[in-house]
């Protein structure tokens, strides 16, 4: 430990922390801007200097380590003097339209201003920034509000390993965005939109889906069904003072009902159905690498219900829930986007399924439904306008909008969210098990996938305590387990001693971990789980601001506790899904499941053509 005096305390702090963590563990506080725990320690700002005796300009508390005997002010006049000086010269080169802008009494710009006292600015002069790029179909980035603290730098290079955002030019043209300035619809962004839940301002943001919603909302002609992601109903609840992680489900319905869609369904039923799809994949996959290697034979192959060909199955498969990880693959690691599950992601299943299945039962065509996701993530804006996204011409969901979005539609419709009773989902598609509610989860994909496929195979639940993979929870970049077959159902014998290696990251440098392995024919797996955003989708681009590690752990207790609830925990035992295959989909992997559930992908370049 490490003696030192801050504003006449003696503390103690141990070697390696910096003067911010110190005074922080100390109780005392020291106003920042561009620190982000965990993530950002830049002093960019400057805004978090303090005085330090002996030395004769002021230093960045966030990024100067303690040292032992150091005499430390943090709100001498000097240093309050300057941090409103740092300020105003910030607030100089800012547009000053808080009640017009979306992140009004959210912006921690705006809260800085009223810590420290700072409403005006004495200076006065040219702005070095004006423009909107609204090239991208997910996130909106106003260069004017820009405040140069290089968060999003730090978590686009750093954390998720894309590297589109640095700082171009120099000085007082200085700008944050792709290289050459490119408008971030030109670039290799993967939409992942962890830069907008950094950024402390509105320079970052989801593009807007509100308008549209309203729209369809008030057409008589139009049937509006709307679906929410698992982990929506894990975060929702912070938007209006609830605790995170505070479970909000029943009440996100009411809200939903009280807005006038007409049909509220859960993306978590076609959670489950991507189960059985996925499943199904992997265990096709699997057959057909043990028939080319002569470890079966044509009468087991035929017990197991699948046909072979002399095609070599890609292995490892990897899951394609996450759109912000089909985007990184597709433009990062194209030659290896075979690995990739065929299945489309949860949300879109549902739009299909309601165009097609529902759109019968009501009698509707479909063109006259419109389907809205609420989704964490603000890469499946991008996704809905994928054209492998339709069926017979028609998109499979019309809009997204984010948790955030949600929160403010809420807010605008004047409804007393904490105040509304519980209601459930409407059937057939609401009811799901408790496998689809981890699928917000880093490494609830792949448990829920065990969770059937093991039983598949040998008629028993999974050899882990109360259904949970616990290798493969948690906020690690890479997880990973391994687990040997034993007993298998005879038509699955072949399998019998066999050890499945299964992976799990979210992040996108983890999964470019996974990939450079794949790609140097190193890696060990047989079934990988990728999810774009650190902790999975309960931290996604759109969710509720600020997500540290604390909060993360949080939700995802929330998705935990929701399946832990639940009768029904695996996804081949949700009734509705039977019954599906029975009246309409035939068969997993069948004929009108491919039509309606499943996609391909695009080779694309990192680089702009010219």
């Amino acid at each position: 430990m490490i003696n030192l005096k801050i504003n006449g305390k003696d503390i103690s702090a141990a070697e390696g922390m910096t003067i911010l963590e110190a005074a922080r563990e100390n109780g005392i506080l020291i106003p920042t801007m561009c620190y982000l725990e965990g993530v950002h320690k830049f002093g960019s700002c400057r805004i978090c200097v303090v005085e330090l005796e002996g030395q004769k300009n002021l230093q960045a508390s966030c990024i100067t380590p303690v040292r032992e005997g150091m005499v430390i002010q943090t709100n001498s006049k000097r240093v309050r003097d300057a941090r409103k000086v740092l300020y105003e010269l910030m607030l100089s080169d800012h547009p000053r339209e808080c009640l017009q802008c979306s992140r009004n009494q959210s912006c921690e710009f705006q809260k800085l201003g009223e810590l420290i006292q700072i409403s005006e600015s004495r200076f006065e002069g040219e702005k070095s920034k004006e423009y909107i790029d609204d090239t991208s179909p997910s996130i909106v980035r106003d260069a004017s509000k820009c405040i140069l603290c290089k968060r999003c730098v730090t978590t686009c290079n750093e954390v998720q390993g894309v590297g589109i955002l640095n700082t171009q030019f120099r000085g007082f043209a200085s700008v944050v965005s792709p290289g050459g300035n490119l408008p971030l619809g030109e670039s290799a962004c993967t939409y992942c939109g962890q830069c907008t839940t950094v950024c402390p301002v509105d320079a970052l943001k989801e593009r807007d889906g509100i308008q549209p919603v309203l729209k369809a909302l008030q057409d008589p002609d139009k049937v509006v069904i709307v679906q929410t992601a698992p982990a929506v109903r894990a975060a929702l609840g912070e938007e209006f003072g609830y605790e995170p992680g505070t479970r909000v489900t029943g009440k996100m319905t009411s809200a939903l009902r009280e807005m006038k869609f007409d049909y509220v369904f859960d993306t978590n039923f076609a959670a489950d159905l991507t189960i059985i799809e996925e499943g199904t994949e992997l265990l096709s996959r699997l057959v057909q690498y043990f028939y080319l290697k002569g470890l079966i034979s044509d009468e087991q192959l035929a017990k197991t219900g699948f046909s072979a060909t002399r095609k070599e199955p890609v292995l490892p498969m990897m899951t394609s829930c996450s759109p912000g990880w089909i985007n990184f693959i597709e433009h990062y690691y194209p030659a290896q986007i075979g690995h990739l599950s065929s299945c489309k992601s949860p949300h879109m299943m549902m739009g299909s399924l309601c165009k097609s299945y529902f759109a019968d039962r009501i009698g509707k065509d479909p063109k006259d439904i419109f389907v809205v996701s609420i989704m964490p993530c603000t890469a499946k804006k991008y996704e809905i306008t994928r054209p492998e996204m339709q069926n017979n011409g028609v998109p499979n969901v019309d809009a997204v909008l984010t948790t955030r979005e949600l929160g403010r539609m809420i807010k605008d419709f004047g409804i007393d969210f904490c105040n509304l009773a519980d209601t459930e989902y409407d059937n057939p598609l609401g009811l799901s098990t408790g496998a689809a509610d981890i699928f917000g989860v880093s490494g609830g994909v792949m448990e829920a996938a065990l969770r059937t496929v093991y039983e598949i195979v040998t008629g028993r639940p999974l050899p882990f305590d109360q259904l949970h993979v616990k290798p493969i929870q948690g906020l690690e970049r890479i997880k990973s387990a391994e687990f040997t077959i034993e007993d298998a159902k005879s038509e699955w014998s072949f399998l019998n001693g066999v050890t499945v290696k299964i992976a799990a990251t979210s992040g996108l440098v983890g999964a470019g971990h996974l990939m450079d392995e794949i790609k140097r024919g190193e890696s060990p797996y047989h079934f990988i789980e990728v999810m774009g955003c650190p902790g999975g989708c309960i931290s996604g681009g759109g969710q509720p601001r600020m997500t540290n590690d604390a909060v993360r752990m949080k939700r995802i207790q929330a998705l935990y506790d929701e399946d832990e609830s639940k009768t029904l925990r695996k996804s081949h035992d949700n009734p509705y899904i039977t019954k599906l295959y029975e009246d309409f989909l035939g068969k997993p992997l069948g004929h009108y499941s491919h039509e309606l559930l499943h996609t391909s992908y695009t080779k694309k370049s990192k680089y702009k053509e010219f």
